[in-house]
């Protein structure tokens, strides 16, 4: 999957993942490959990715929207 993680003043994180934790107005939740589409607002708190072959990756944010569609995830956080 793809993942991009923006806030109004940069790009936080662009790579390949194998799964995304977000923190989710009714709780956290993840995203796995071939996820279901949905569109979502975020709650203050930590984003939590693991890249392809790699070690888990946090972000903190203060609220934000994502989107998953195809594989492709869009993180639009307020920081």
């Amino acid at each position: 999957m793809h993942l991009e993680i923006v806030t109004p003043e940069k790009c936080l994180y662009s790579g390949e993942v194998e799964l995304v934790q977000l923190p989710g107005k009714n709780g956290s939740f993840e995203i796995l490959k071939n996820h279901a589409p949905i569109v979502s607002s975020l709650e203050k708190g930590t984003i939590k990715l693991k890249p392809v072959g790699g070690v888990e990756i946090f972000f903190e944010v203060n609220g934000g929207i994502v989107e998953c569609k195809k594989n492709v995830i869009s993180v639009l956080a307020d920081n």
